[in-house]
């Protein structure tokens, strides 16, 4: 949306321009859906400017063997579990069908666990028939934002948009290739990775996750 890349000063920043921008946007009955932990400060911040319900969209990275940063792909929770695998990274790591399958399976385990403890009993927004805004703190290689695009798109969903404050551009054309609505402040290049492109990017616990929820419930 702009040329110049910046620096952002921490993620309640960032979400607060996303939500300008995504203000300007004709979005009917939306609803927002973070991805934890890291694009839950945004999305309640977005969330606030679209006057929009926000939930969280319960996804999970599946890291390379050996390397376990690298996005072999993803898995995105739901009724019958929806994983999106990088096949560039599969054949360049070698990852085996049965690595792929042992590590989605720890992943679903977890995604059970953060449901339990971030959610518990809280009412969760349905999809269908909504403009369903995905947001998370950045995207590298879009993986987990996609299966999360997939996920609520078999949801009902009626349109969804992926937004995020930075992203690469390489990334971002990418994903509008294969047809996802990406809604990017910053894509700068070269790109070194999420988090030095904000001066305060401290990793948030899960009662960091569990405070801002009940904070926007309170609101």
């Amino acid at each position: 949306m702009r040329e110049q890349s910046r620096i952002f000063a921490d993620r309640e920043e960032a979400g607060r321009e996303l939500g300008e921008a995504l203000g300007g946007l004709a979005l009917d009955h939306p609803a927002v859906y973070a991805l934890p932990r890291g694009g839950v400060p945004l999305a309640v911040a977005v969330g606030r400017r679209l006057k929009a319900p926000v939930d969280l969209v319960l996804v999970r990275k599946i890291g390379a063997p050996g390397s376990p940063e690298l996005a072999l792909g993803a898995v995105a929770d739901g009724a019958e579990p929806f994983t999106v695998v990088n096949p560039e990274v599969k054949r360049m790591t070698g990852a085996s069908d049965a690595y792929l399958e042992r590590a989605r399976a720890e992943q679903l385990a977890e995604i059970e666990r953060r449901r339990a403890l971030y959610l518990g009993d809280r009412p969760r927004i349905d999809p269908r028939g909504r403009t369903a805004v995905i947001v998370d703190d950045g995207l590298a290689t879009g993986a987990t934002a996609r299966a999360a695009a997939t996920a609520l798109r078999a949801q009902g969903a009626a349109r969804v948009i992926i937004a995020a404050p930075v992203a690469p551009p390489d990334t971002v054309a990418e994903m509008e290739a294969a047809g996802y609505e990406v809604a990017v402040l910053e894509q700068p290049q070269p790109f070194f990775g999420v988090g030095g492109f904000y001066r305060d990017f401290h990793q948030l616990s899960d009662e960091d996750v569990v405070r801002l929820l009940a904070q926007d419930a309170a609101d």
